[in-house]
C-alpha cells in the first residue's frame, strides 16, 4: 500500500499517521539511493575543492551539489523503476520500496523523472553548459547503458564505472569551465576504485545476480580466477593513478604517504582475493575499498595547494 493512501486511511491514527510519514521518509531515501547519492556528492565536492583557488564562494558550491543531489538520486529512482522485476528476485533488493510495494511505479518515475530534469537544468543554469552536460552524460550513460547492459554482458560493470566516476569531473568543470587533464585524472581515480569494489560485491552475490537475470563476471567465473585478477589488476592501476596528484601539484608532498599506505592496504585484501577467491576475501576486499575511499580522497582535498 502506498504513502498516499495510508495518509488518507479515515481510521488513521496520529500514532499510525507519523509511522507511515516516517516510513515513506525511509522508502523515499531508499529510492533515490541516499548513501550513493552522499558518495556522489563527496566525489562532486573533491573536484570542486581541487579546482578551486581563493575565498570560497559558498553560494555557488551549494548550487553545484544541489543540482548534481537532484540527477544523481533522480537517476537512483529511474534505475530501480527499469530494474524492479530484477530486483524483486533477489533477496538483498526484495525489499526495496518498488519491488515491495510501498510504492508503484507511477510515484517511482515521477520522482525519478523530475529530479532528473531539474538536476540537469539546475546544474546547467547555475554554473556552465559543459558542467551541464556532464550531468546530463552521468544521468544518461547510468540508465541507457549501464542498467540495460547488466542483462546483456559482463562488460556492464566497466560501463557503470563511467558515470560513477564523473562527479569529480563535474565539481572541476563547474570551477575551471573546461574538463582540464587533471579532472581526468580523478575521474581515473574513482574508475580504478569502482571495479574492485564492484567486483567484491559481485562475487558476493553471485548467486542471487545470477537467479535474477543479471550478467555478472563472476556468474561465469566458478573458480574467481577472472574475478580475482581483474580486482587486483584495477587495484594496482589504482595506486599507480592515485600517485599522480602529486607529480601534477594538485597536493603537496603529504599525500603521497597516505595514498602510499591507504594503497598497500588495498592491494593485500585484493591480493589476497585472487589468490583464495573466498567470500570472506571478497568481504575484506570490499571493507578495504570502503577505507580507502574517504581517507585517500580526504588527504586529496586537505594536501591541496591553497
Amino acid at each position: 500500500m502506498s504513502f498516499i493512501s495510508e495518509k488518507h486511511s479515515p481510521v488513521a491514527t496520529p500514532v499510525t499517521a507519523r509511522a507511515s510519514v516516517r516510513r515513506f521518509v525511509a522508502d523515499l531515501g531508499e529510492l533515490v539511493k541516499a548513501r550513493l547519492t552522499l558518495l556522489v556528492l563527496v566525489t562532486t565536492l573533491m573536484g570542486f575543492l581541487l579546482a578551486w583557488h581563493g575565498e570560497m564562494n559558498y553560494l555557488y558550491l551549494f548550487h553545484v551539489l544541489c543540482g548534481t543531489a537532484l540527477a544523481a538520486a533522480g537517476a537512483a529512482a529511474l534505475n530501480q523503476v527499469f530494474e524492479v522485476e530484477w530486483d524483486a528476485r533477489m533477496n538483498r533488493t526484495r525489499n526495496r520500496p518498488l519491488p515491495a510495494r510501498r510504492m508503484n511505479l507511477d510515484e517511482g518515475l515521477i520522482i525519478g523523472v523530475i529530479c532528473s530534469a531539474a538536476g540537469i537544468i539546475y546544474t546547467s543554469l547555475a554554473t556552465n553548459v559543459l558542467t551541464g552536460l556532464f550531468t546530463a552524460v552521468t544521468v544518461g550513460t547510468y540508465l541507457f547503458a549501464y542498467t540495460p547492459l547488466k542483462r546483456v554482458t559482463t562488460l556492464n560493470t566497466i560501463v557503470g564505472a563511467v558515470p560513477g566516476a564523473l562527479p569529480p569531473v563535474i565539481g572541476w568543470t563547474a570551477v575551471r569551465g573546461e574538463a582540464s587533464f587533471e579532472s581526468w585524472i580523478l575521474f581515473a581515480i574513482l574508475f580504478m576504485w569502482q571495479m574492485p569494489h564492484f567486483l567484491a560485491i559481485s562475487w558476493l552475490y553471485r548467486e542471487q545476480y545470477r537467479s535474477a537475470g543479471f550478467v555478472m563476471l563472476s556468474g561465469h567465473d566458478p573458480d574467481c580466477r577472472l574475478t580475482g585478477r581483474q580486482a587486483l589488476l584495477y587495484t594496482m592501476g589504482l595506486i599507480s593513478v592515485s600517485l599522480i596528484p602529486a607529480a601534477l601539484r594538485l597536493t603537496t608532498f603529504w599525500y603521497v604517504p597516505v595514498a602510499l599506505v591507504t594503497g598497500a592496504y588495498f592491494f593485500y585484501t585484493a591480493l589476497r582475493f585472487a589468490v583464495t577467491g573466498t567470500e570472506r576475501a571478497a568481504r575484506k576486499l570490499f571493507i578495504a575499498s570502503i577505507v580507502y575511499l574517504p581517507i585517500t580522497l580526504g588527504a586529496l582535498v586537505i594536501t591541496r595547494y591553497p
